[in-house]
C-alpha cells in the first residue's frame, strides 16, 4: 500500500514533494520520515510519511546533536568569549594531563585531539552525561600525537567542547543551548528532552539489510581495539546497540552534546535558518565573518576513525565536501546515524532537516538524502 505524503510545500517547490513521495514508494511499508527546509528564512518545505507521525514527531538525530553543540561555541567565539587559538587548558587547566597542554581549542573543535574514547571504555550512565565524560577524559593519553591528524569523535566531541564552555561561562553547552538558540526560536530540537514531551518521542528502529548489505558490513574492518571500536566504545563487555542510545530516557533527559539531541525534521532545519536568516526579525544567529570561520575547512582528508575521506570545519562537517558537492562552498551542518541530516548553505540561504525513524544502511546520512536535498536545492536556486 502506498504511504500517504503529508504536509505542504511553497510555489515552485512541487517537485520537492515528487521526489519525496517517489522516495517513499520504494520504501519500506514502515517507513516514517519527516523532511523541511527554509530558505531565506522562509518555509518551503514541510513534509512528513508514516503511520502516526505528524510534524511534531521527535526523533533521536545522533550526531546532528554535535551541529547544535556547534552552534554554541560559534556563538561564544562570536561573542569573544572564547578564542579558538586559546590551549584549551586555559579554560580546563586539568585538561594537560598526558601530554595534551599545547592542544588548541580550534583543534579540538577540528577532532584532531586524539581523544576519542577510554582505553577502558565508559559504562552506560558516563555516556549519557557529558560531565562524567570529561572528568575520565581529562586524565586520558591521547591515541594520537594532538594536532597531527584527526579522526571522528564520534561520543566525546561534545563532552569536550562542553567542559570548556562550562569553565569559561559557568554554565553548561545544554543550557547556553536552551537559553540563546532553542528557547527563543522555539525550536522542536532539545538537548534534553522535558519529560513532559516523552509522549512525542518515536523510538529509533534497527536497521533491516538486505542480505547484500549485510555481507558488506560483516566485510568492515573489525577488532574489539581498533580506533573505531574505541571511538564508539564498542571494545566494553556487552556494548550497548547504537539504536539504543537514544531510545534511553537518561540520554533523553540529559541530552549529550554529542549525539544525544532528539528533534523534529523542522527543529533542525529551523536552527540552521535561525543561524544564517533572520526568521524573526532579530536577525541571523551568526555573523558572516563567523559563518566564515565555522564553514571554513580545518581537518580534511584520510579520518583515522572512519578510515574514510572526511571533512570538517570548525566542529561542523563541511557538508558540500562530505556529501553534496552541488552546495555552496560554506555549507555547514551535521548528519546522524540513524540517517538524519541538517545543514545550512548561506550562498543559496538554504537550510535543511531530515529525520526518519529506522536507521538507515550503511549509517550517517541517509542516501535518500541525495535526492532530497538536490530536490531542493534545485527549486531553491529557481525561486
Amino acid at each position: 500500500m502506498t504511504q500517504e505524503i503529508h504536509g505542504t510545500v511553497a510555489d515552485g517547490f512541487e517537485a520537492v514533494r515528487e521526489e519525496f513521495a517517489a522516495f517513499v514508494a520504494g520504501e519500506r511499508p514502515d517507513y516514517e520520515g519527516q523532511l523541511c527546509a527554509y530558505v531565506h528564512g522562509r518555509e518551503v518545505v514541510d513534509l512528513w510519511a508514516g503511520d502516526g507521525v505528524d510534524s511534531g514527531s521527535l526523533y533521536g538525530v545522533y550526531s546532528c546533536t554535535k551541529g547544535a553543540a556547534h552552534l554554541v561555541t560559534a556563538l561564544l567565539v562570536q561573542d569573544g568569549t572564547l578564542e579558538p587559538d586559546r590551549k584549551v587548558t586555559y579554560y580546563w587547566p586539568e585538561f594537560g594531563a598526558e601530554g595534551k597542554g599545547a592542544l588548541t581549542l580550534r583543534d579540538l573543535l577540528s577532532h584532531r585531539a586524539g581523544m576519542i574514547g577510554l582505553d577502558a571504555g565508559f559504562t552506560d550512565q558516563e555516556l549519557a552525561d557529558d560531565r562524567a565524560l570529561a572528568e575520565r577524559l581529562a586524565d586520558q593519553k591521547p591515541f594520537w600525537r594532538p594536532g597531527t591528524a584527526f579522526g571522528y569523535h564520534a561520543f566525546t566531541i561534545g563532552a569536550l567542547a562542553g567542559e570548556v564552555v562550562r569553565r569559561a561561562t559557568g554554565r553548561t553547552l545544554q543550557e547556553v543551548y536552551e537559553e540563546r538558540i532553542r528557547a527563543p526560536h522555539g525550536l522542536d530540537f532539545y538537548l534534553g528532552l522535558p519529560e513532559a514531551l516523552e509522549p512525542r518521542y518515536r523510538s529509533v528502529q534497527p536497521m533491516i539489510p538486505t542480505a547484500i548489505q549485510q555481507a558488506q558490513l560483516d566485510e568492515a574492518p573489525r577488532g574489539p581495539h581498533t580506533l573505531a571500536s574505541i571511538a564508539f566504545n564498542t571494545h566494553v563487555p556487552d556494548p550497548g546497540t547504537l539504536e539504543g542510545y537514544p531510545n534511553s530516557r537518561a540520554v533523553r533527559a540529559k541530552g549529550p552534546a554529542s549525539a544525544g539531541g532528539v528533534a523534529t525534521a523542522r527543529g533542525l532545519a529551523g536552527m540552521y535558518a535561525a543561524a544564517i536568516s533572520d526568521v524573526d526579525g532579530r536577525g541571523p544567529l551568526l555573523k558572516p565573518d563567523t559563518i566564515a570561520e565555522v564553514s571554513q575547512i580545518h581537518s580534511v582528508g584520510y579520518d583515522l576513525v572512519s578510515r574514510a575521506h572526511r571533512a570538517f570545519g570548525l566542529g561542523f562537517q563541511a557538508t558540500a565536501d562530505a556529501w553534496h558537492p552541488f552546495l555552496g562552498a560554506r555549507t555547514f551542518g551535521h548528519s546522524g546515524a540513524a540517517g538524519a541530516q541538517a545543514f545550512a548553505d548561506p550562498h543559496s540561504g538554504l537550510a535543511y532537516g531530515y529525520t526518519r525513524r529506522r536507521m538507515a544502511f550503511p549509517g550517517g546520512a541517509a542516501p535518500e538524502n541525495q535526492r532530497l536535498v538536490k530536490a531542493v536545492h534545485t527549486a531553491a536556486l529557481a525561486t
